[in-house]
């Protein structure tokens, strides 16, 4: 899609800020505001009032974030010709999110109908499901970051695994399940489609090493404006009904397990957390890996060329083995990470002076690009 004829007609000097209305819309939202920027949320109608009530724009911006609303049946109306005019007309930069993927069956349909310009790539967010033709999986081998190891059939199972299958009716949820050999995996899965907790295709979902280590999700933010590599935060997941059966001792654990409530990881926000610093070199050469990875791609994968841009996470665990810690990642995001705590770890400050949200990282970036009359550098 040619950048130049999205952004033809657009007022550079008054450019709104859009977001889906979920995920990372508030801490967008928050931050694009203090450069300047206008914001409008596509929000599904019955979930409207966090952005049209709670945090709408009000009082003469002092508070709020929100300046404005377009409500939708269903998000996949974004690509409602009606819609995309209302964000044309505003001269709106759409910041996408796990969302994008979610709420669209066919994310072609994203990459070759959306006309509102994106920050980022439109066309590499898919790549962080796992059953594209090339999948998060190939972009980390051919970076060359450490990966747990993947079985390809029950029968090589040899240690504990994780099966990473979707719940039955949210298919974009988690309903990973662990067991440790072929026996334990078709027992187990068959047992949680039977009681509906996992959707049919289990079988056919990912079979990963669980890696035992200390999980932390290492945010990154890759600046084409100075070719920087930066990390604005570090954060872990909060999981239900994980983190319950973590506040319970084993003996307990076991007898909740009895009355038929099995352990789920189904991401319900995020826990700001910190690295020591003798692992964060470790943890830029990974992101250094992984954004020249992202600028070699194909034109089939990328057809933009510009490889990544702007926020990601590499999502994984710090592992002690044989007296020294190792990095490995088991997830990627490639857009912004649905953590707007991560300004309450220290890097941004270290870097800026003072704690920065993603969000108002984005806003920074959009304003240097307009500043400098670079924003099809930033935008697809």
């Amino acid at each position: 899609m040619d950048v130049s004829l999205l952004l033809k007609g657009y007022d550079l000097n008054n450019i709104t800020v859009g977001v889906l209305g979920g995920h990372s819309a508030l801490d967008v939202g928050h931050g694009v505001k203090k450069h300047g920027f206008r914001t409008v949320a596509v929000a599904r109608k019955g979930r409207e009032q966090t952005y049209g009530k709670y945090f709408k724009a009000r009082d003469g911006g002092k508070k709020g974030c929100i300046d404005e609303v377009i409500i939708v049946d269903k998000f996949s109306d974004l690509l409602d010709k009606d819609v995309q005019e209302k964000l044309r007309k505003l001269d709106t930069i759409f910041i996408h999110s796990r969302y994008f993927w979610v709420y669209f069956e066919d994310f072609e349909r994203v990459e070759n109908e959306f006309q509102v310009p994106i920050f980022g790539s439109r066309s590499l967010l898919k790549v962080e499901e796992r059953d594209q033709h090339f999948s998060q999986y190939d972009l980390l081998s051919i970076a060359g970051i450490r990966t747990p190891k993947i079985f390809k059939k029950p029968q090589d199972i040899d240690c504990p695994v994780i099966v990473k299958a979707s719940e039955v009716h949210r298919g974009y949820e988690r309903a990973f399940f662990i067991v440790n050999d072929a026996a334990s995996f078709e027992k187990e899965g068959t047992r949680l489609e039977r009681e509906g907790k996992v959707s049919p295709k289990w079988r056919e979902a990912t079979i990963e090493e669980f890696v035992v280590g200390a999980p932390v999700n290492f945010n990154f933010f890759y600046s084409p404006l100075t070719g920087e590599l930066e990390l604005l935060g570090t954060d872990m997941r909060r999981q239900t009904n994980l983190d319950g059966f973590l506040r319970l001792l084993g003996s307990e654990q076991e007898k909740v397990r009895q009355f038929g409530i099995d352990l789920k990881m189904i991401e319900t926000g995020h826990v700001a957390c910190t690295v020591k610093e003798s692992i964060l070199e470790k943890a830029f050469s990974l992101g250094e890996k992984f954004v020249e990875a992202s600028r070699n791609l194909s034109p089939e994968i990328d057809p933009s060329g510009k490889g990544m841009i702007g926020p990601f996470a590499l999502q994984g665990a710090v592992v002690a083995e044989e007296g020294k810690e190792d990095i490995v990642i088991f997830d990627v995001s490639l857009r912004i990470p649905g953590s707007p705590g991560t300004f309450a770890t220290p890097y941004t400050r270290y870097l800026y002076g003072e704690a920065m949200s993603v969000g108002e990282r984005i806003g920074l970036e959009l304003k240097s690009a307009v500043a400098q009359n670079a924003l099809e550098k930033i935008v697809t």
